[in-house]
């Protein structure tokens, strides 16, 4: 309660009133990377870590947002809405931007938001900020969007206002997460059903490589990777037009249409392709509890990362490779974007903390950085918490 408590004191202590209070988790995804934008499907999970985000309404058409993690400020208004020089506000201004092209009234309005999810890690703070900034103003303004379409404007803020082709999962799982599941979102339908985790004798132990996601590196490597992606599905669509993206696409196609064509292209697509069939198979592990089979599939994502779609790092390889050798660790992986981040692994509770003291002496001794360990449990998706008792001690 902390955090939380942080962000509701300090909103009052500004603005001397009670505000609306949001708790936005982050995410892991458990498997189905990259396939979002390549209309497969991802298999997500929310997360206890979050950020809290207090707002209320202004008379005026002003904009004051308080990033307490940053001790930043920043002032704008409604009447002059455009980016600003530094990056953070343009996750909840890029909001507003699409509310605002979406006809929704609104007014001035005062944020203070915090939270505790490690940025540019893999867990996705920046959707959990922008839906956490939708999910509020929905409520607050009586915009009557439903939770697809909170998720698909908060994609849309990221696309059109900080350039970052993401896809929907993370946006998504944010609004639909679900303690003790994960969502299986199917990209092309944009629909989704509950796969059950019930993992009571394993943890969830996230690796922080604390290698960190460089925003205009991501952006020109997420425009690549979709090129080729997109290549390999218009290569297959002269010979079978039916094809819409890769989730229509099989291993024989891509060796027949796309591998004489293009190398690399094919080296991508074909990932992609693997990683839709290991999402099928992991989630009937899940349903019988399999979760030995769940980890060797998920050993096999990590090296499709690394050999196929090559947006692994030398950490991340060696934090996989290290627990593949230790008893306990059933499965290991780089998750999210790419290139840094955090490993996903799942790990026998009784060997748990012995497993992580070993990894951190290890990857101290290899790059000589301390090692960043987060457990999380799977929780439930974005809402309303009630505002803490204010004006005590935090």
């Amino acid at each position: 309660m902390g955090i939380l408590k942080t962000v509701a004191n300090l909103y009052q202590q500004k603005y001397n009133a009670e505000p609306l209070l949001i708790r936005s988790p982050g995410r892991i995804n458990l498997i189905g990377e990259h396939t979002d934008y390549n209309l497969g499907c991802v298999l997500p999970g929310t997360v206890n870590k979050n950020i809290y985000l207090a707002i209320g309404i202004r008379a005026d058409n002003d904009i004051n947002i308080d990033a307490a993690d940053f001790e930043d400020q920043y002032k704008g208004s409604l009447d002059k809405l455009e980016p600003a020089w530094k990056l953070w506000p343009n996750y909840i201004l890029g909001v507003i931007n699409e509310f605002k092209k979406a006809g929704k009234y609104l007014s001035g309005v005062n944020i203070v938001f915090g939270g505790d999810i490690p940025l540019s890690a893999g867990m996705s703070s920046s959707a959990a900020l922008t839906c956490a900034a939708a999910y509020a103003l929905n409520k607050l303004f009586n915009a009557n969007l439903s939770k697809l379409e909170i998720a698909k404007l908060c994609v849309a803020a990221e696309h059109n206002y900080l350039n970052v082709k993401c896809g929907l999962m993370d946006q998504y799982a944010n609004q639909f997460g679900k303690e003790g599941h994960l969502v299986k979102l199917n990209c092309k339908t944009e629909e989704h059903v509950y796969v059950p985790f019930q993992a009571e004798n394993i943890q969830i132990v996230l690796f922080d490589s604390r290698i960190r996601h460089n925003f205009v590196k991501m952006s020109s490597a997420f425009e690549e990777l979709r090129n080729y992606c997109q290549m390999g599905v218009n290569l297959v669509k002269q010979s079978v037009p039916s094809v819409e993206g890769l989730s229509d696409v099989s291993e024989p196609m891509l060796l027949q249409y796309v591998k004489p064509v293009d190398e690399e292209a094919y080296a991508r697509c074909l990932y992609v392709v693997q990683e839709m069939e290991r999402l099928e198979k992991i989630c009937t592990d899940l349903q019988s509890n399999d979760f030995k089979a769940v980890g060797q599939r998920m050993f096999e994502n990590h090296y499709g990362l690394r050999d196929l779609y090559k947006i692994s790092c030398d950490e991340c390889d060696f934090l996989v490779d290290t627990t593949r050798q230790m008893a306990g660790v059933l499965g290991s992986r780089m998750m999210g974007a790419g290139f840094g981040g955090c490993t996903l692994n799942l790990i026998e509770n009784d060997v748990a903390d012995e497993v992580i003291k070993e990894v951190k002496i290890k990857y101290k001794e290899k790059f000589d950085k301390d090692l960043k360990v987060y457990v999380v449990q799977i929780g439930n998706g974005i809402e309303e918490v009630a505002v803490p008792v204010l004006n005590q001690a935090v």
